[in-house]
């Protein structure tokens, strides 16, 4: 008599168990209306609703935390990719930002038709944020403390944050 074979009828039959749920959770039917993201990504615009706004504001987000610094700076408006290189807004947040730690989207409302402010917390401080309809999507309008900051490149603005003493990594 074989002593294994319950074992091994139970560990098919797991393991026919987590390949259905791979297949069928690979082929759900989740549409996100408000997947302004991936909509973008199709080449459509994004929507102009507040739900738009936080669904990009929360893509930043991700972004920033995550330590996707290029892909932060693909979203900021064309005044903060004006005002910083993405090859400095990189060296920078490279040295001086703390990755790792989530930003969670905590609410957000319309100011007229194409900004929306969103407010974000990390850890337990929250601020708030500007994303302004640009090009058909939202973008992340840096405040005027980062514009300034962003100006002086990315070594002065390491320097400074340095002496500051608000560079994560320092």
């Amino acid at each position: 008599m074989d002593n294994n074979h319950p074992y091994r009828r139970l560990a098919v039959l797991a393991l026919a168990a987590v390949a259905t749920l791979g297949v069928t959770s690979a082929c759900s039917d989740d549409d996100d209306p408000a997947g302004n993201a991936a909509a973008a990504a199709a080449g459509g615009p994004e929507q102009k609703t507040v739900d738009g706004a936080k669904n990009a504001a929360q893509t930043v987000f991700d972004r920033f935390s995550g330590g996707d610094f290029a892909g932060a700076w693909e979203m900021y408006t064309s005044a903060g990719k004006q005002a910083i290189s993405k090859d400095d807004y990189v060296k920078l947040n490279t040295a001086c930002s703390r990755k790792g730690l989530a930003i969670q989207l905590t609410s957000a409302r319309m100011e007229g038709t194409d900004r929306a402010i969103v407010i974000a917390k990390q850890l337990v401080a929250a601020q708030s944020y500007t994303m302004v309809y640009e090009a058909d999507a939202w973008k992340l309008e840096p405040a005027p403390e980062g514009l300034a900051l962003y100006k002086m490149g990315a070594v002065k603005a390491i320097a400074a944050q340095k002496k500051a003493g608000t560079c994560a990594n320092a």
